[in-house]
């Protein structure tokens, strides 16, 4: 591989729009005692997805026979992730409007479906009742390489499983157009994370109970080898660009890749650039192909691969899935909201941002960035956002109440009670510690 091709995976089309990506992570769970399906048996989500192909057509993904998603007939998918969650990616659309009423809409035919499994589809931050000793694995073959790897990390990776089992996210998928933009896109987004983050966390159940965290999520993700995850270090730079992207992730190891035969591999040790120059474990090139899945065993808060994978909250609860993909559209698509993002959160160092992310799981709203409370950022970046979807909405790219899906976050910082803080809340009060009252309380 020569650096063109390296750097063409992170090269969009010429013809490339903005279009804006949802994809929503759910548990299904047993309404009674909240405790996640296993992939196996008459409930299991290996059963669901059979029943997604069965109603709705499409093509199954398999891993060595075994399913494990389904690609749907207009392109949006259906997937697990290891411990069983179930994911739906929508297909692109030119607003965020479309694309969310398309996203409810296939999140209430899922939960119908799931619902005669006697399960209950639950969107937020992670799975709040289940323990890892109980879970089912879905047999996906790069599933056991990659348990094995960050175990071989000692404490790095120590949080791993609890992450690839129990965690759930709402995620946007966002274009960038050329260089430029892709400059002025990813600093922003990347400065901003930390802030987004705080006011989103949700997952303060962990095994039941409250854990003393407002996100367990985002606690365990910085134990889950930290070279790959949260903080993309280039990306704080003002002038940076897939350049700089590609420099990074070659000094970062690859887990796994695939052969011709289909079988997954543990990766030799050392980095990237390493394989380049030494091969890989029979001694063939590593290829482009190698290369993307690399580039998709990274999980920085923003993803970069030929689009900005937005990653890094907790999902919110399953009212207000859209306040998350709102808030970076609206950030993210028009320039000015942009640039004047980047200048409010633009100007702190790494070692600042990664304080910023040690605090938030535990101080949500009162973490600090740096030396600035993370609230008064938190509300001038949900004032930009609206300020884009506003403009969004006067250039005919979004009907008019799209804006409005920001109202709960204004009403987070207003309060200063996150979804974490009113959950907990409901949790000792109107739910009663009872696991069978939160998932009627959060289904879908």
């Amino acid at each position: 591989m020569d650096r063109a091709e390296l750097l063409a995976a992170l090269t969009p089309g010429p013809d490339r729009t903005e279009q804006v990506g949802v994809e929503v992570e759910c548990g299904l769970l047993d309404p009674a005692t909240g405790i996640g399906a296993r992939y196996s048996g008459p409930r299991g989500v290996r059963a669901v997805l059979e029943a997604v192909l069965r109603h709705w057509g499409g093509e199954p993904e398999t891993d060595a026979g075994r399913l494990t998603g389904v690609r749907l007939p207009d392109g949006s998918t259906v997937t697990l992730e290891h411990g069983g969650q179930i994911e739906y990616s929508s297909t692109p659309g030119p607003g965020l409007g479309k694309t969310m009423d398309e996203v409810r809409a296939a999140l209430a035919r899922l939960a119908d479906l799931a619902a005669g499994f006697g399960l209950a589809l639950v969107p937020g931050g992670n799975l709040p009742f289940g323990r890892l000793a109980d879970v089912e694995w879905v047999p996906m073959s790069r599933g056991a390489i990659m348990r094995q790897y960050f175990a071989d990390l000692g404490p790095d990776g120590a949080r791993a499983p609890h992450v690839m089992a129990l965690s759930l996210s709402t995620q946007v998928t966002l274009d960038f157009l050329g260089p430029e933009d892709l400059t002025r896109k990813l600093r922003m987004q990347t400065a901003a994370a930390p802030v987004v983050s705080a006011l989103l966390v949700n997952s303060p159940l962990h095994e039941g109970r409250p854990c003393g965290l407002l996100s367990h999520r985002s606690w365990a993700w910085l134990r889950m080898d930290p070279r790959r995850a949260g903080l993309l270090p280039p990306a704080l730079r003002p002038d940076v660009g897939a350049e700089d992207v590609v420099d990074w992730a070659l000094g970062i190891p690859l887990i796994h890749y695939r052969t011709a035969d289909g079988r997954y591999h543990r990766a030799p040790e050392g980095s990237f650039a390493d394989l380049l120059r030494h091969g890989l474990a029979d001694g063939s090139p590593p290829t482009p192909a190698h290369w993307a899945s690399h580039l998709s065993q990274l999980w920085t808060d923003t993803r970069v691969r030929r689009t900005l994978e937005l990653r890094g909250a907790d999902g919110p609860p399953h009212p207000h899935l859209a306040a998350l993909p709102a808030l970076w559209t609206g950030l993210t698509y028009h320039r000015a909201s942009c640039d004047a993002a980047w200048e409010l959160t633009g100007g702190h160092t790494a070692a600042e941002h990664r304080a910023a992310r040690a605090e938030l799981p535990v101080r949500g709203l009162d973490t600090r960035l740096g030396g600035t409370p993370v609230r008064p950022l938190a509300a001038e970046l949900l004032r930009l956002a609206r300020a884009g979807l506003d403009a969004r909405v006067a250039a005919g790219l979004e009907p008019p109440h799209v804006p409005g899906h920001l109202d709960p976050l204004d009403e987070i910082v207003a309060t200063g009670r996150t979804f974490a803080e009113q959950g907990l809340a409901r949790w000792d009060g109107e739910l009663r510690r009872d696991p069978a009252r939160w998932v009627a309380a959060h289904r879908i």
